[in-house]
């Protein structure tokens, strides 16, 4: 089986093809204007690295009571060396930082999870969030857990792999007491499930995806409109047939009956590979990122109705520009509010052809994409942000893996 390393490597460098027809860009991608203008930016806390944890990935934070919440992929303690088990964290809006939970690390049998790459959610004052690794499964598939505000923290269920699910990349969903989520991995086929879990620890696999031409290796986690569950896959798919497929959205019922709604093209006119980016449902219509395809092969935003209907309404141009949207978006008062892992004005290289730091950007729901900041890296700023964001009372607060006094991670805001 490949690494997710191995996987998501050939995901940003494949390319696409098969024959299928791209997708005319909408009038409204095509003449999106994109304009930078000034906001009240300020980074309120640089991770440390160690005990205190390290990469904030791919989860947005979490507002409960007066305290953000989110995870660190790595770090966490104590540790003599590097730590690697990550952390549930806690930080005040003016950047006080308390590490809550430090997953398990440094032993040669894991019972704990470890490397939570998710966000958390909050069922009745208590988090409950996924790990990518640990548990108590030989394979150390991944973990549903959940922990209280103190840091009292709890495993629910350790995945197993095929055909159970392994790898759990994205956060949970609550309906109406049970929880939902997706693995990356797993399933009676290997490429991913959706599966249900109870807050006592029952868990079900509803769904397992096929490859082409359903979807297959789930990244995002789902949202319920009307009762139906919609979501993403990063490949699979009837398109990009070399390529493994330019992945999917799909719906899905509680009781597991999927559907493939759209099956991404890729080429200059629709994305391909939507990641960490989950939906978001504004007024009925989705709206989503994908982190490659579009006009530039920078990535896309896209929206879809609920019948399958899928518009690109802005294609990210690169330097300057955002590239590479990874996380998911934000509506503020009908005003999408997202994050790229690169592009942007700033000076970083991530890869050998893709300069700049990031940018979090907004767009309007007809196309026009406006950069608010691009993040310039080194010890006063953080870089390559890879998750969305959240609204506090006007002001939106993230997170950067890198970046920052110690090159390990940012809690940002910005007032835009």
């Amino acid at each position: 089986m490949k690494t997710f390393a191995a996987v998501m490597l050939a995901v940003m460098e494949a390319g696409c093809g098969g024959g299928s027809t791209p997708l005319s860009p909408s009038a409204a991608g095509v003449a999106a204007e994109r304009t930078h203008v000034r906001t009240a930016y300020s980074v309120l806390y640089s991770f440390k690295d160690g005990k205190y944890g390290r990469d904030p990935h791919a989860g947005p934070l979490i507002k409960v009571k007066d305290k953000l919440y989110g995870t660190t992929v790595y770090g966490g303690g104590p540790c003599h060396a590097r730590c690697f088990g990550g952390t549930v964290f806690a930080i005040t809006t003016s950047g006080g930082e308390t590490v809550l939970h430090s997953f398990e690390v440094g032993s040669e049998v894991y019972t704990d999870g470890k490397n939570p790459r998710a966000g958390l959610i909050d069922v009745t004052g208590t988090l409950y969030g996924t790990t990518v690794h640990g548990g108590g499964a030989s394979c150390y598939c991944g973990t549903v857990f959940k922990v209280t505000l103190s840091g009292s923290e709890t495993v629910l269920h350790s995945f197993s792999g095929e055909p159970d699910g392994f790898s759990p990349d994205a956060g949970l969903l609550d309906v109406n007491g049970t929880l939902y989520g997706t693995t990356y991995y797993g399933g009676a086929n290997g490429d991913g499930t959706v599966f249900a879990i109870t807050t006592s620890g029952t868990e079900t696999v509803l769904h397992s995806f096929a490859g082409k031409p359903d979807g297959a290796h789930p990244y995002a986690g789902l949202i319920n409109v009307n009762g139906t569950l919609y979501g993403t896959t990063t490949s699979g798919g009837a398109n990009c047939n070399w390529s493994g497929g330019c992945g999917t959205v799909f719906a899905i019922t509680t009781s597991g009956a999927e559907t493939v709604l759209y099956s991404f093209k890729g080429g200059l006119g629709d994305g391909r590979y939507p990641t960490q980016a989950g939906l978001l449902d504004v007024n009925g219509t989705l709206y989503g990122t994908t982190y490659r395809g579009g006009k530039h092969h920078y990535g896309t935003a896209f929206a879809i109705t609920t019948s399958g209907k899928e518009n690109v309404l802005h294609s990210f141009g690169g330097l300057g520009d955002g590239a590479f949207p990874y996380g998911g978006l934000l509506d503020v008062n009908g005003t999408l509010y997202g994050t790229t892992s690169n592009g942007g004005a700033g000076s970083c290289l991530r890869y050998s052809n893709v300069h700049g730091c990031g940018t979090v950007f907004k767009t309007t729901i007809s196309g026009k994409e406006t950069v608010l900041y691009s993040f310039k890296g080194g010890s006063g700023d953080g870089k390559f942000p890879h998750a969305g964001l959240i609204n506090v009372d006007g002001t939106l607060y993230g997170t950067t893996t890198a970046g920052g006094a110690k090159e390990a991670g940012t809690v940002f805001s910005l007032s835009p």
